[in-house]
């Protein structure tokens, strides 16, 4: 079913489940939340790519208003809630002046894959370890679920983009493992020739060769 959304479009990829704070200055902007705030509307964030808004945004709510300024600036937090796809982008729709679209609710399939979650963090671990990053996990994060680690692995705005349009939570999963193990191997070379380079101009301690 097409649904209308007000749309807020920015150069960052927004996931389901994920809380984002905002600054909002922009006139059009502080009317959408103080939209949010009277009518308790949502709204979708389509990411900005190349200087085109995203077929595929998602949907947020407004959880709350951290800070009010004097200029009528607002500081905000929301939450992720599911993707839709706009199937027409309206710069300005209904006499408002924020944009808008005719979206579809996205379907989201969250089939579980074992094998690849234990990979993932294997390779997460070896990755923090290569770049001396200490983070403990409780029982309750040794679960690895693609969202909430989507922005925690390295990706380009096109790489996190192309992980929103992906239906099924086992092929995030694996878009995940396979840049993973992509790019393990050259942060652990980095890292190697890195330690190397502090060497150079130090004294060194080498046994020649017994013959």
């Amino acid at each position: 079913m097409d649904k209308h959304f007000p749309l807020f479009p920015l150069s960052l990829v927004v996931f389901p489940q994920e809380r984002l704070k905002l600054h909002i200055f922009e006139p059009r902007y502080k009317q959408l939340i103080h939209e949010c705030l009277e009518e308790g509307i949502t709204f979708g964030i389509p990411a900005v790519i190349e200087k085109k808004v995203s077929d595929i945004a998602t949907e947020v709510k407004l959880l709350a208003v951290e800070k009010r300024y004097k200029g009528g600036e607002l500081d905000i937090v929301t939450e992720g809630i599911r993707r839709v796809r706009i199937v027409k982008f309206l710069r300005e729709a209904h006499a408002k002046p924020y944009p808008g679209g005719i979206v579809q609710i996205l379907e989201n399939y969250e089939d579980e894959d074992p094998a690849s979650q234990q990979k993932i963090m294997d390779l997460m671990q070896q990755l923090h370890q290569a770049l001396g990053i200490q983070k403990e996990r409780d029982e309750a994060e040794k679960r690895i679920y693609s969202y909430s680690i989507a922005h925690n692995v390295g990706f380009n705005l096109e790489q996190e983009y192309e992980l929103l349009q992906l239906d099924k939570e086992s092929d995030r999963l694996n878009f995940i493992l396979n840049h993973l193990e992509h790019i393990l191997p050259v942060v652990l070379e980095t890292e190697r020739l890195k330690a190397k380079a502090k060497l150079n101009g130090h004294f060194k301690n080498v046994l020649p060769p017994d013959f």
